[in-house]
Parts: C-alpha cells; structure tokens; sequence
C-alpha cells in the first residue's frame, strides 16, 4: 500500500520509512518503528528497523532529547500524538468501505 499523503503525518512516515530503508536511525525512523505494528496490520509495508540498544520509544526520546535538549519531553510528545493520528487516519482508510 502506498503512504497516503493526505494523511496527518504521512510526510513523518514517508520520511521514516525511506530512512528505514537506509538504516538510518533518523527520528522519523524511530518514529515509523514505533508504529510499524499497527502501519503494518493496516497495509503499509514498514522496513525491519536497524538493531537498536533499546526499544524503539527510548531511542526516540533519546534522539529528541539530543536534538532539543530542553524540550524533549513536549517534542516526544507532540510526535507520537502525529504518528497516533496517523495511525487511526490509516486504519479508517483501510477498513472503509470500497464504493
């Protein structure tokens, strides 16, 4: 399934999934790992994440916090709420019915 782009946070995905397929632990990418199960269970095909020291919720606050020292909590935060958004905008999508 293609990402699509009138989603809330389809640039985040699309962006995570080609650094995924790079192998590149970017925040987008940590971000997509975050929530490939459920992109996956939606249709989306979500690249193996790059062997990481801890789970990917971890390495992404890690990558936030070092990115936006003071303001990590609130960044982490605001991301993960764009991947939920995301998420449930995919999951209506797919399970909608074809006219």
């Amino acid at each position: 399934m293609k990402i699509p782009a009138d989603l809330p946070g389809a640039d985040l995905v699309a962006a995570g999934i080609e650094a995924l397929k790079r192998g590149e632990p970017t925040v987008e990418a940590l971000l997509v790992s975050v929530g490939s199960s459920r992109m996956r269970a939606a249709g989306l095909d979500i690249p193996a994440s790059p062997p990481l020291a801890h789970t990917p919720e971890i390495e992404l606050y890690l990558a936030v916090g070092a990115e936006h020292p003071g303001d990590a909590h609130s960044r982490y935060n605001a991301l993960i709420r764009r991947l939920v958004s995301f998420e449930r905008a995919l999951e209506r999508q797919a399970h909608a019915p074809v006219p």
